[in-house]
């Protein structure tokens, strides 16, 4: 089986996809627009890397998306040259667009999030364009119900759901050296530090939870970097809490597990619809982490509520700090909680079932295709 993959190249998203199909025996091909800068993440000598080198801008307009059909001559040429069973684009609007003006059929498209919660909503035009592409699909998928649900406004195909897992092997509770001592209960994330996924409000509620209980053992861990680092320094610092943060940093994927393994509770507090499968979230609960998360996206659909962790309100540190308090009161509460969601993700969220439910999808549209 020959599949010709298009999207973002150096996404570890995209990466994980291309390796978990090349070990399987699949010859891939993946195409992005932007130049790769992560090579060596491509870890199979199967896969065949190809881009367009034009940049990329997911959340644009369609008019500014306009600049990505350069690509589509590009991709037909590579079309005709490789010859693939199936082409799959992952991400609706920009990939799927030039994946759809080929006309090559059997032809996949996998929702990402921003591709539908967001971009139909800028303009009449985008969301045009985004039914012409999902009309254009033989299959369509997506890694949440909530982002399924949310796609079908715009087709009336069938989406099917194929979460976007973790291996178990790799995700696990560990023994790990700490940054704060071992007697601390730590409450942390691993997240980009942008304004869509809450870190102001994991603060804020943080520093309800130092105030109330006055507890010198609670810390706080933000592993990731971005945009916002130098505002929620400045919020950890205007509410005192300074002290009792760390700011991490980023640091690389394979080192995640590590991080994940120093917390006691994870949280993750996105405040926009467009978090569609909470994927940290996920990794957390493998590593047998308790969790609280807000009601945005597919978040409440990954955790079990009082089983798994909570769910709490959006953009709402009281509720978040009430959570954490009952969490950080009760160890045994954490510990159960934390064994049943990895049962949970080894149920749901298994990487390995993932993949094959995903080449199952492709062995009937070649079938079909017979």
């Amino acid at each position: 089986m020959k599949i010709l993959l298009l999207s973002m190249v150096n996404s570890v998203h995209t990466i994980r996809w291309a390796n978990a199909l090349a070990e399987k025996g699949i010859e891939v091909l993946v195409f992005g627009l932007e130049d790769l800068k992560l090579k060596e993440k491509y870890a199979h000598p199967r896969i065949i890397i190809k881009t367009a080198g034009i940049g990329e801008s997911m959340q644009g307009s369609a008019i500014g998306k306009m600049k990505y059909l350069k690509a589509v001559p590009q991709l037909h040429s590579i079309v005709k040259e490789y010859k693939p069973d199936i082409l799959h684009a992952h991400f609706a609007s920009s990939y799927g667009l030039i994946g759809s003006l080929t006309g090559f059929h059997p032809f996949i498209i996998s929702l990402w999030g921003a591709d539908v919660f967001d971009f139909p909503q800028k303009s009449p035009i985008n969301a045009l364009v985004l039914k012409y592409n999902l009309k254009k699909a033989d299959r369509i998928t997506s890694t949440s119900k909530v982002m399924a649900i949310e796609g079908s406004k715009y087709t009336n195909k069938k989406i099917d759901v194929v979460p976007f897992g973790v291996d178990l092997e790799v995700f696990k509770a560990f023994e790990v050296e700490r940054i704060f001592s071992k007697d601390s209960i730590v409450i942390g994330t691993v997240k980009a530090l942008e304004r869509k996924y809450g870190i102001d409000t994991l603060i804020e509620a943080f520093a309800h939870l130092k105030k109330k209980t006055q507890n010198e053992l609670i810390k706080l861990l933000i592993v990731g970097g971005g945009s916002e680092e130098t505002n929620l320094r400045r919020l950890a610092a205007e509410l005192g809490i300074e002290d009792s943060a760390i700011f991490a940093g980023p640091v690389p994927h394979n080192d995640v597990p590590r991080y994940i393994n120093m917390i006691d509770i994870f949280v993750a507090l996105s405040r926009l619809d467009s978090e569609s499968f909470g994927v940290a979230v996920v990794e957390a609960m493998a590593c047998e982490k308790p969790v609280v998360v807000s009601n945005k996206g597919g978040l409440p659909e990954v955790v079990e509520e009082g089983v798994t962790g909570f769910v709490v309100p959006a953009e709402n540190p009281e509720a978040a700090a009430s959570a954490l308090e009952t969490l950080i009161m009760n160890k045994d509460l954490r510990e159960s909680m934390g064994k049943r969601g990895r049962e949970r993700v080894s149920r749901l969220y298994n990487w390995n079932g993932n993949v094959s439910k995903m080449i199952e999808i492709y062995e009937e549209l070649l079938k079909q295709k017979d």
